[in-house]
């Protein structure tokens, strides 16, 4: 099953404010909507990747993403346009496949930031993907003196 939630007979924008798949404003930190599930440390990176997934009536859909941040059990992307929560997407890296769940789609400033838990079987590591800029500020940290 690709998603919970069928898109295919509503305006997507529509439907996606019905149901409170988007939220169109953001809060301040966004905290009342955004619960942290991800217990290992996130790194922050930019790189280009093309996001792919199927709605619930079987059609194909892509964009291109900007990778904002990542961890071994899930990333944030930005998007221009909202994504459905619950669809199963993936990505690929020149050494393997990633997929996961979209968990939010929060609409801020200079666009929409998607939330994706990887599958198991997807865990990231730095070994089989680096993004094209990263940056690991607990090792930053680490090699500052105070």
């Amino acid at each position: 099953m690709a998603c919970r939630i069928c898109w295919k007979n509503y305006n997507f924008i529509a439907a996606a404010k019905h149901f409170g798949a988007i939220k169109l404003r953001a809060s301040r930190a966004d905290m009342r909507f955004m619960t942290e599930r991800r217990s290992e440390v996130r790194m922050l990176c930019a790189d280009m990747v093309e996001l792919s997934w199927k709605d619930c009536g079987g059609k194909d859909w892509r964009t291109v993403a900007l990778l904002e941040d990542i961890s071994a059990s899930g990333a944030c992307f930005q998007l221009e346009a909202a994504i459905p929560l619950e669809v199963e997407v993936h990505w690929h890296s020149p050494k393997r496949e990633y997929a996961g769940w979209v968990r939010y789609c929060v609409y801020r400033e200079i666009g929409y930031f998607a939330g994706i838990e990887f599958h198991q079987s997807s865990r990231w590591s730095r070994k089989e993907f680096k993004p094209q800029h990263l940056l690991d500020l607990k090792r930053l940290l680490a090699r500052t003196r105070w």
